[in-house]
């Protein structure tokens, strides 16, 4: 039993590392600053998965906690159900604070990765996010629409990292007459 255990635990310890790992090929950005990154990001593009299907209009908004991590607020409008949908979660730096790596929690104990592979560092206008391997990848901005340009750089970017960009959903931000509000 006590070698059962123990198997266990490895496991567990290896899937743990896993939803907060890289994706080969991609690394964090460095000399990040949280503060200049706090605020309201618009999702411009993203890969499929089930927690976002269906959402336009995409936000998410981050702020600092008193415990030293970040606030997140990620808001769409469910355009199939025709109501705006929320969650809250929180994140956490995996390595230095100077270091695009964070871990991510909105359910619990578990965390995912939040990888921050390519930033606007002049202005913090743009950001490309990766999860923990290639399924994961996010298009974000201040605002609502981003240049082509800038869209098409870093769409060859995560290609040339292996992301099937060619599945990239992008997330309408003209659907609802009614303003989103995120406290």
């Amino acid at each position: 039993m006590p070698a059962l255990k123990s198997v266990l635990f490895i496991a567990l310890v290896i899937f743990l590392t896993a939803c907060i790992g890289i994706p080969k090929n991609v690394s964090p950005v460095t000399e990040f600053d949280v503060n200049r990154y706090l605020g309201t990001w618009y999702e411009i593009a993203r890969l499929d998965h089930s927690f976002e299907r269906g959402l336009q209009q995409v936000t998410a908004k981050y702020s600092l906690r008193k415990d030293g991590g970040i606030r997140i607020v990620n808001q769409g409008f469910n355009t199939n159900k025709k109501r705006w949908e929320r969650a809250e979660g929180r994140a956490y730096f995996i390595e230095s604070d100077d270091v695009g790596r964070l871990k991510v929690s909105f359910f619990g104990p578990f965390y995912g990765a939040y990888n921050i592979i390519e930033l606007d560092k002049q202005d913090y206008g743009y950001a490309l996010v990766c999860g923990p391997n290639k399924s994961y990848l996010w298009i974000l901005a201040r605002e609502p629409v981003l240049e082509k340009s800038t869209i098409n750089r870093l769409l060859i970017k995560a290609s040339m990292a292996d992301f099937d960009t060619s599945r990239m959903i992008f997330v309408n931000h003209e659907i609802s007459t009614q303003p989103a509000v995120i406290q």
